[in-house]
């Protein structure tokens, strides 16, 4: 049995002051226990929209790099929830969750699929992908806690990649996310809950929560959920961590005891 811990943070524009916040919340969640800790999407800027390309990095870059030595540091596997990446096409960045593990080396790299083009009623409409390309890729990778699936944010509404990572043999699904306060209050937990339950897996979902400028608040409510669709720990408002245990023999007796991933019809 491991501890896993999901941050809570409240970034802004101001990267240096992201940064050391995320370092603080990675130290306290390992000084707790946690094997395995996740920072929430756009942990290392969450600024305006026009200032966007000059936020971002290549995956070499001092924001990953500084996360990849934290990691090393602390004999952690870390999850950077997202950053602004270089290099996509037609000028546009690409969204991008980066996994390391506990000797810094770099576990898994997963860009966004599903970009979030919506009006959702709060006063703001979002067009991520006027600046962000879509992924491509489906990502699973091994971890000391177990087989983690990647995802992003809006890609909680999509199923179907989820399902995909339980094909592959996750038993932890991540989401780190920053998801509006319009939308989270009614959908977050929800969802996050469905997508445990549906693939019995864990669920970790690190979040932005609070007001990041003055048209621009979040949700929070970073939280674990368990394979049974339980919510085994949460966040509160503002800054903080949500650390609870990921059980294999749970998720075995579960997967044993009610075997829906074996009685889909996919004909």
């Amino acid at each position: 049995m491991h501890l896993v811990a999901a941050a809570q943070m409240v970034s802004t524009a101001d990267k240096v002051h992201n940064l050391e916040t995320a370092t603080r919340l990675v130290n306290q969640a390992v000084d707790l226990g946690a094997r395995l800790v996740g920072l929430p999407e756009n942990f290392a800027w969450m600024g305006p929209e026009p200032e966007r390309p000059g936020a971002a990095e290549s995956l070499e870059g001092p924001t990953l790099s500084r996360m990849a030595e934290l990691a090393r540091a602390r004999k952690v596997t870390l999850l950077a929830g997202s950053v602004l990446e270089t290099g996509a096409p037609g000028g546009r960045l690409y969204n991008t969750s980066v996994l390391f593990g506990p000797g810094g080396e770099r576990l898994a790299v997963y860009r966004k699929m599903h970009l979030f083009d919506v009006d959702v009623g709060d006063g703001a409409t979002y067009q991520e992908s006027a600046a962000v390309a879509p992924g491509t890729e489906v990502v699973v990778a091994d971890t000391e806690v177990g087989r983690l699936g990647l995802s992003v944010c809006y890609d909680l509404r999509f199923p179907e990649l989820y399902r995909r990572h339980a094909r592959d043999g996750a038993t932890l699904l991540a989401v780190p996310a920053a998801f509006t306060l319009m939308t989270g209050k009614d959908h977050w937990e929800v969802l996050l809950r469905a997508r445990a339950i549906e693939n019995q897996a864990y669920v970790l979902a690190p979040a932005q929560g609070g007001k990041h400028s003055a048209n621009r608040m979040t949700y929070g409510h970073a939280m674990v959920v368990d394979p049974w669709g339980l919510v085994t720990a949460r966040a509160s408002e503002g800054e903080g961590l949500a650390v609870a245990p990921v059980d294999p023999e749970l998720l075995g007796r579960i997967r044993r005891n009610l075997p829906c991933l074996q009685h889909r019809r996919l004909d």
